[in-house]
């Protein structure tokens, strides 16, 4: 679920050669570069919130993409109801909401005169449940249940990096509304804080805390 342009994918295939993969996403880029990437796996454009598929599956697996569905209260156990009995539910999501990296943006969304245009990005990622909520979420239908968050450590060449990083995902939905001008300012703005909120270690690098969430829940009934 959300296979984006095909990078786990290509790892699962590796590892189960012999299995039968489909790759759902939203979004017909990343779709087409997928397809380019793994011209022989099935690839699906779908809404992730609303995906029934006519069959059970034996492992459906979630890299860095639920956490931007919303209600996963109703979304996990679902998902889970569709797998085989014995079936393993695998999800990955970055945890950062409250990092400085994404607190900061919105931030600098508020404080600009881009504030009328990015209030509603800003609010518009969901946070996602702590380790007990979603123990909780898949109890029910799942036997054995692991859930763990574990924190990685990034040392970039600066805090500069930081944002170059931030470039490719969580800063996109920012200054797409932006014209030009705007956005080299968002960004100037963000990068000072940035610099601020990261200061160098004793070799000049910045450390880049970045916590993630981790499910593997196996299907009893």
């Amino acid at each position: 679920m959300g296979c984006g342009p095909g990078n786990s994918t290509e790892l699962l295939v590796n590892c189960f050669p012999r299995a039968s993969i489909t790759g759902l996403d939203q979004s017909p880029g990343m779709l087409a570069a997928a397809k380019l990437r793994l011209p022989f796996v099935n690839f699906e454009e779908i809404d992730l919130t609303h995906w029934r598929p006519d069959r059970p599956y034996d492992v459906i697996f979630a890299n860095a993409s639920l956490q931007w569905l919303p209600d996963h209260e109703a979304l996990f156990p679902r998902q889970v109801s569709l797998l085989t009995v014995g079936g393993c539910f695998a999800v990955q999501m970055p945890d950062t909401l409250q990092e400085p990296l994404r607190a900061l943006m919105r931030m600098v969304a508020a404080d600009g005169p881009w504030k009328a245009k990015l209030m509603s990005v800003a609010k518009s990622r969901p946070r996602i449940g702590t380790i007990n909520d979603y123990y909780d979420m898949l109890a029910t239908t799942c036997g054995s249940i692991d859930v763990w968050r574990t924190t990685y450590f990034h040392p970039l060449d600066n805090a500069s990096k930081i944002v170059e990083w931030m470039k490719g995902s969580g800063l996109g939905p920012f200054l797409a509304p932006l014209d030009q001008d705007h956005r080299r300012r968002f960004l100037e703005e963000y990068e000072a804080r940035i610099i601020a909120a990261y200061p160098p270690q004793i070799d000049g690098k910045v450390l880049l805390a970045f916590p993630t969430l981790f499910i593997v829940a196996r299907r009893s009934i």
